[in-house]
C-alpha cells in the first residue's frame, strides 16, 4: 500500500513541477502530453499493486 501512495505522490509532484521533459510554456499543449503519460503511468502501476494486493481478478489465481 505504501508504494502504491510513494507512486501517487510522486507523479503527482511531477505533473505540478515547473520542470518537465516538455515544457508546457514552450509547447503549448503539447507539454500537457508527458504530464497525461506520467499519470496515466501511475494509475496503472497502483491498480496492478492493488490488484495484487487483493488477490487479483475472480477466477484467476493469485502470482
Amino acid at each position: 500500500m505504501l508504494k502504491a501512495v510513494l507512486i501517487g505522490v510522486g507523479a503527482l509532484l511531477y505533473s505540478a513541477s515547473p520542470i518537465d521533459l516538455i515544457p508546457e510554456l514552450l509547447a503549448g499543449p503539447l507539454g500537457f502530453g508527458d504530464d497525461a503519460i506520467v499519470l496515466i503511468g501511475a494509475g496503472v502501476a497502483i491498480w496492478r499493486i492493488l490488484r495484487r494486493r487483493r488477490g487479483g481478478a475472480p477466477g484467476t489465481a493469485p502470482r
